[in-house]
């Protein structure tokens, strides 16, 4: 049985192009993170992101607590990175295991082996249907090596 065509929202929605990120933040000293898309910046003076995080996302509390986060841009080399995130991790496991973890000024995690890094301070928060919003400062950055940003687009834009 094939499955049924997107409807008009969902197929115009799944054209809006977003780039793959490795969204960290600290819990009790140690990192933890997910793999996002919905990330967009939103101003210049001063430099402003903003990040969705599904409501039912444990990281959007611990993110929203520390007051900081991470934002790791991966590309087209960065699939090692992507895999730590997708995979189901073994009890006591962590997707940081097995990649080289930095740290900015701040202590917020980053991904050394990704294309380019921000640290962030959380300045907002608004919760919208089955998401809710981070907006943050960008405090401290840097680019890690050449090359584009990885750029993703869902064929379903009502889903991941």
């Amino acid at each position: 049985m094939s499955k049924p065509a997107p409807s008009p929202v969902s197929a115009a929605l799944g054209r809006i192009p977003s780039g793959l990120y490795i969204v960290t933040t600290r819990v009790a000293g140690k990192p933890i993170g997910f793999l996002g898309s919905f990330v967009q910046q939103v101003g210049f003076e001063p430099p402003t992101l903003c990040v969705a995080f599904a409501l039912d996302r444990p990281h959007l509390e611990e993110c929203t607590a520390e007051g900081r986060f991470g934002l790791s841009v991966l590309d087209a080399q960065s699939q090692e990175l992507k895999r730590a995130f997708l995979k189901r991790q073994a009890e006591g496991a962590s997707p940081f295991d097995d990649l080289k973890v930095g740290s900015a000024t701040s202590g917020t995690p980053v991904l050394l082996d990704a294309l380019a890094w921000l640290d962030c301070r959380v300045t907002g928060r608004h919760d919208t249907g089955d998401h809710a919003v981070l907006f943050a400062e960008v405090i401290e950055a840097a680019i890690l090596r050449a090359g584009d940003p990885h750029i993703h687009l869902r064929k379903n834009g009502l889903g991941y």
